[in-house]
């Protein structure tokens, strides 16, 4: 579907769908296609060990903590 096909079809939408449209637009604004921050600074290779990370995560949740545990550490580590 071309450019001008989709912009004709916008306005047939109802609310709702607007409403999804634009914030999908809006994350790829951020995020761009590949999932990453536009205007990150992150190397490729701090890239992979984020996605290593992640996956490790996925893997093994029984290693992962509630997140107000891991707040109240970060805090207690590093103050507020």
């Amino acid at each position: 579907m071309s450019k001008a096909e989709i912009l004709a079809e916008l306005p047939k939408l109802k609310t709702e769908e607007l409403a999804e449209i634009q914030a999908r637009i809006e994350e790829l604004a951020v995020y761009g296609p590949d999932g990453w921050l536009v205007d990150g600074e992150l190397t490729e290779a701090e890239k992979r060990l984020i996605e290593a990370r992640l996956d490790d995560a996925e893997k093994h949740p029984e290693r992962s903590i509630p997140w107000a545990e891991a707040e109240a550490r970060l805090k207690a580590r590093f103050g507020e």
